[in-house]
């Protein structure tokens, strides 16, 4: 489970869950940035790409109102749960959110998230809807070396993809499996010379675990 905290260990609880030995080993970090509150006069509303994102911009305001449209369902959960009311999910990836946000949005839409964005939501609704961005956290690669024992890695985005690559290295991953979240994270990993790289049939964690099956089907 390379997924940054604290998203690993929900995660190594479901699978858990579901007869799994999770080992925890993130190999980024999240680090929100501290700053000033944003100035949100004339925006519209707020535009979710990650959980990450929501954690990191609810840090920086009390502010509540503004409609919020997420990229996916456990972007939109975390946040209702950090107090926005008004939510909307696109259930899908960052394309799927520019859809959403140019049928819907009005107004200048502000996406808190990553100083490396893992997709130019922008430069998608260039022309349609403006986006203006604001860097709220960072993700830092941890430099963890893979554990002795695994046969099934989790990838959730390409920037995991990249650092679990640069951990395992180049045909390192003979006899072992993983499972990505979509073809742009599974992209990395070609090298790694993994016998099975499964994707999941939609950017969300369900579909991977979906896709993982059941602790008994072969590697």
């Amino acid at each position: 489970m390379t997924r940054a905290q604290p998203g690993a260990d929900r995660t190594a609880g479901r699978l858990a869950a579901r007869g799994f030995i999770p080992v925890v080993a993130p190999v980024l970090e999240i680090r929100p940035f501290a700053g000033p509150e944003p100035d949100l006069n004339g925006i519209g509303a707020l535009a979710f790409t990650s959980p990450n994102g929501v954690d990191a911009f609810a840090r920086l305001t009390p502010r509540r109102d503004l409609p919020a449209f997420a990229v996916g369902d456990a972007t939109a959960a975390a946040a209702r749960a950090t107090g926005w009311n008004d939510v909307v999910s696109a259930s899908g990836a960052i394309e799927d959110l520019a859809r959403l946000l140019a049928g819907r949005a009005s107004g200048p839409v502000l996406a808190p998230g990553a100083r490396e964005p893992a997709g130019d939501l922008a430069g998608l609704l260039a022309g349609r809807v403006e986006v203006r961005r604001l860097v709220v956290y960072e993700a830092v690669e941890t430099q963890a070396s893979p554990p002795a024992d695994w046969d099934v890695v989790l990838v959730h985005s390409p920037r995991s993809g990249r650092a679990i690559a640069a951990a395992v290295g180049v045909n390192g991953a003979r006899g072992r499996r993983a499972v990505a979240i979509s073809t742009n994270a599974a992209a990395p990993l070609q090298p790694c010379g993994f016998d099975r790289l499964d994707i999941a049939a939609a950017p969300a964690e369900a579909a991977m675990l979906e896709a993982l099956g059941n602790p008994d089907a072969d590697v």
